[in-house]
C-alpha cells in the first residue's frame, strides 16, 4: 500500500507539473513590472487599468511595486538585469542610471514628441551627453520645485514679495525656511549668480567639481542667511513635519516647501490658504550695494524610464508614452497636485485657477534646472546650515571658516576622485 500510494503521488505530481508547463507555454501575456513611489501607486494602477482598456487586442500582466524616489537608483542598480521594466525617478539620478546601463535611449518619433510637448528645461532634464552627443533617456511628466505657502489672514500679496515684508507682519508667528537642507539653501547663492560646475569622464563619473559659493559675493550671501537664522521670527530648523505642524497649530504663517505638503497645509489654513513664488531676500543689508535678490530654486523633474535590460522594451516604451500623456498628467495633477510638463496641459483651466500651480509656474521663471548636480553638494550644505543653527542657539559660528570648509568639501579634483575610486 505504501509503495502504491507513493506511486500515485508521484504520478499526480508529474501530471500537475506537465499541466503547469502547458499553461506556461500557452501564456502569451505581456509581463511588465513598474516601480513608482508609494504615493503614486494608486495612480499607476489606474493608468494600467486604462491602458489595458485602450489595448484590448493584447493580454497584459502588470506588477506594480513601491519604491521611494530618492532610493530608486540604488534599488535598480543593485541588480539591473532583474529590476523593473519601467520605473519613475527624479531627473538628478539620470547620470547614475545611464552610467549603469540601466536606461533605454529614447529616439525617433518618441523624442520628437517629447520636444514638441515639453518646454526646454523639461527636455534637458531627460538628456545626457553620451558618446559626444545629447541623448534622451526618459519622459518628463511633472515639475518639481519649491515655493511659498502663506496664511492670507496674516499676510497679503505685497507682504510676501520679500522676506523683510513677511517678517514685518508676522506678529507672534514665524516664517519657516529649511536652512539645514541644501536643496533649499542653494537658492540664496543661485539668486546672486553663484554656481558649481562638474566635469565627467566617458562613463559619466565625476572627475572635477568646482564651486564659487566662497567668493566675496558668497560671503555676503552667507551673511544674509546667517542674519535670518539668528532672527527669532525665522524657524530655521524647519522640515516637512515641523512646517505642517506649525500651520496646524497656528505658530507658522509662511513657509518655503513643496507640493507634497499641500493637502496638510490647505486643510489647516482653510479659506486662508495661499501660495506664491519665493520671496526676495536682502543682500548687503545696511551697507553699500544693498539690494533685494530673488531666491532661485532648483527645478527638478520626475521622469518615466525603461530598463535597458527589459525583455519588453517596445511595449514598455509604449506604456510610458501613455503614462505621461496630456490626459494622465492632468489626472495626476487632479489627484496629487503635481504640475504637468506637457505644454497643453499647463494651459488647462484647472491649472490656471489653482494657487499652487500658479506659484510653481511663477517660480519656474526663477529656477535652475536640477541637472549635473555635484554628488558632494548635499552633505556640506547641510553641515553649513546646522553650524548656523548651533551658533544661533548659543554656540559659536565663524562664517568664513565654516563657508570655506563647506565649499572645500564640495570641490573635488581629478586626483581626489581617483583616490576615492
Amino acid at each position: 500500500m505504501k509503495i502504491k500510494t507513493k506511486f500515485y503521488a508521484i504520478a499526480a505530481a508529474s501530471l500537475a507539473g506537465l499541466t503547469m508547463i502547458g499553461c506556461s507555454r500557452n501564456d502569451n501575456s505581456i509581463k511588465l513590472t513598474i516601480w513608482v513611489s508609494e504615493g503614486d501607486r494608486a495612480f499607476a494602477q489606474s493608468v494600467v487599468d486604462e491602458y489595458k482598456k485602450a489595448n484590448p487586442d493584447k493580454s497584459y500582466r502588470f506588477t506594480i511595486d513601491a519604491q521611494g524616489d530618492n532610493e530608486m537608483s540604488t534599488r535598480v542598480l543593485k541588480d539591473v538585469e532583474n529590476a523593473a521594466d519601467i520605473f519613475s525617478f527624479p531627473n538628478d539620478q539620470i547620470a547614475k542610471f545611464v552610467n549603469g546601463d540601466a536606461l533605454t535611449r529614447i529616439a525617433g518619433s518618441r523624442l520628437e514628441a517629447i520636444k514638441m510637448n515639453c518646454d526646454e528645461n523639461a527636455v534637458r532634464s531627460a538628456t545626457v551627453k553620451k558618446d559626444g552627443e545629447d541623448q534622451c533617456f526618459g519622459i518628463p511628466y511633472t515639475d518639481n520645485t519649491f515655493f511659498l505657502y502663506y496664511d492670507k489672514s496674516v499676510l497679503n500679496e505685497t507682504d510676501v514679495q520679500s522676506i523683510d515684508g513677511i517678517l514685518a507682519k508676522l506678529g507672534n508667528k514665524k516664517f519657516a525656511f529649511p536652512m539645514t537642507d541644501g536643496w533649499y539653501t542653494t537658492s540664496f547663492y543661485f539668486g546672486k549668480g553663484l554656481d558649481y560646475s562638474v566635469e565627467y569622464d566617458a562613463n559619466l563619473a565625476e572627475t572635477k567639481i568646482d564651486c564659487n559659493f566662497d567668493n566675496q559675493t558668497g560671503v555676503a550671501v552667507t551673511n544674509a542667511m546667517w542674519s535670518l537664522v539668528k532672527d527669532s521670527r525665522v524657524k530655521a530648523d524647519a522640515n516637512d513635519s515641523k512646517i505642517t505642524a506649525g500651520f496646524n497649530d497656528g505658530s507658522i504663517a509662511a513657509a518655503v516647501s513643496g507640493i507634497w505638503n499641500r493637502t496638510s497645509i490647505e486643510r489647516s489654513l482653510g479659506e486662508n490658504f495661499a501660495a506664491t513664488k519665493l520671496p526676495t531676500y536682502t543682500f548687503n543689508k545696511g551697507q553699500a550695494g544693498e539690494e533685494q535678490v530673488q531666491l532661485v530654486s532648483f527645478a527638478g523633474y520626475k521622469l518615466m524610464g525603461v530598463n535597458n535590460y527589459s525583455k519588453q522594451k517596445t511595449e514598455a516604451l509604449s506604456f510610458i508614452e501613455f503614462y505621461t500623456n496630456k490626459q494622465n498628467q492632468l489626472k495626476l495633477f487632479a489627484e496629487r497636485g503635481y504640475v504637468p510638463t506637457n505644454l497643453e496641459a499647463k494651459r488647462d483651466e484647472s491649472l490656471q485657477a489653482d494657487p499652487c500651480a500658479n506659484a510653481i509656474t511663477k517660480q519656474l521663471a526663477f529656477a535652475k534646472p536640477q541637472i549635473n548636480v555635484p554628488s558632494t553638494l548635499w552633505v556640506p550644505m547641510e553641515g553649513l546650515g546646522n553650524a548656523m543653527i548651533t551658533g544661533a542657539g548659543g554656540g559659536s559660528f565663524n562664517l568664513t571658516e565654516q563657508l570655506n570648509a563647506c565649499v572645500s568639501a564640495i570641490k573635488k579634483t581629478t586626483r581626489q576622485q581617483e583616490t576615492m575610486n
